[in-house]
């Protein structure tokens, strides 16, 4: 690879949709992304471990040569992508067109992973000397319910002082993030003939009105909470559906709802287990969902300080989402997330990234790594 911008290309070249969202898509992407960033690292005195979070699933953990007892911090992209449906460019084919590369995780996250790679290639004659060991680790099933950093949390935390997860965030330093609740809700009723609807019981509007509950009441109580950079614990009813048809009473209905938290809240209550306090006596239930902690690394951390002290100009900032940071800071181990590119080209159907922002993005990791020095 002779430049960012055609190792950026690669990656996308690789197909590795999240097979949680698109089944029989791409079922080995995030192993094949594993094995060709091994592939690049290896040569560069990096000791290469595929560790498996589910069967055919692995993270890549690339430890940095050099003395293996110094304080270590890694640098944390995810292997996987969102689905490609829809997309309005071709996902695969890396095209430079207008000053950008096209491609499904030319900004979500491929960008950063390539400028992260990039720079620890440009600092390869100096890893070994630097005081902090720079090791590399990129994490399957970020896109669905993250697998891939929980069990990274969960066995290899305490081994790091401090990570950069890769998100796209216009290389600002966001330090806190918003936890998220997923919840089903479900409810249950009576079919019979809808001509004599009062002998049967509506599920459906057993749901409607525990979801305006929900919006009246205790998503206002929610709001009470409040962060300096975050704002407030919000709630969105995203789905609903039920029934089968027309003219049968409905014996059951779902409805899903996206409970997004700030770090109070979380200290004071256990999200799920009040909105399932909260449903009680209602004929509604709250089924098995996925809880996503808030993260909230102080402005004056050491290692911010120090990112700071290399990089003069680095903004701090919040954000709304969730990533692999957050578990990663829930098992004690201090993150953020940084890297070129900016969230509002995630996920989209013309999916890119501007070639001067990939630059920077691989100027400020090289220069990152030499101030380690």
């Amino acid at each position: 690879m002779n430049s960012v911008i055609e190792l950026l290309q690669a990656l996308i070249q690789i197909p590795s949709v999240n097979p949680d969202g698109d089944p029989g898509l791409c079922p080995e992407g995030e192993k094949k992304m594993a094995l060709f960033i091994g592939a690049f690292l290896e040569p560069l005195g990096f000791q290469i471990k595929y560790e498996e979070a589910e069967p055919g699933r692995p993270n890549i953990i690339a430890r940095a040569p050099g003395p293996v007892n110094r304080p270590r911090i890694l640098l944390g992209p995810h292997l996987d992508t969102v689905s490609v449906t829809g997309m309005t460019v071709d996902p695969y084919a890396a095209k430079i067109r207008d000053k950008r590369i096209w491609g499904r995780g030319a900004s979500d996250t491929k960008g950063p992973m390539a400028t992260m790679l990039w720079g620890l290639k440009e600092n390869a004659h100096r890893l070994a000397d630097l005081p902090v060991a720079v090791d590399f680790v990129g994490f399957m099933g970020e896109e669905s319910s993250q697998p891939g950093s929980r069990h990274f949390a969960e066995h290899h935390a305490s081994d790091y002082e401090f990570a950069i997860v890769g998100e796209p965030t216009s290389l600002e330093a966001v330090h806190c993030t918003k936890g998220c609740l997923w919840a089903t809700l479900e409810s249950k009723g009576k079919a019979t003939h809808a001509s004599q609807p009062q002998l049967g019981e509506n599920a459906i509007l057993k749901l409607i009105r525990a979801l305006h509950r929900i919006d009246t009441e205790l998503a206002p109580a929610l709001s009470h909470y409040h962060h300096p950079v975050l704002g407030r614990g919000t709630a969105n009813i995203g789905t609903i559906s039920g029934g089968s048809r027309t003219n049968i009473v409905p014996d059951f209905a779902t409805a899903t709802v996206d409970f997004r938290t700030v770090p109070d809240m979380i200290e004071e209550i256990d999200t799920f287990s009040r909105v399932k306090e909260f449903l009680e006596g209602s004929g509604v239930t709250i089924a098995p969902s996925f809880e996503y902690p808030p993260m909230d690394m102080p402005t004056d951390h050491p290692w911010l300080k120090r990112l700071q002290s290399i990089q003069p100009d680095l903004k701090l900032a919040g954000a709304p989402w969730f990533s692999d940071a957050a578990h990663l800071s829930d098992a004690g181990l201090p993150s953020i997330c940084l890297g070129p590119g900016s969230i509002d080209q995630a996920h989209t159907a013309d999916e890119f990234i501007h070639i001067k922002d990939l630059e920077e993005g691989a100027a400020w990791f090289t220069k990152f790594i030499q101030g380690l020095a």
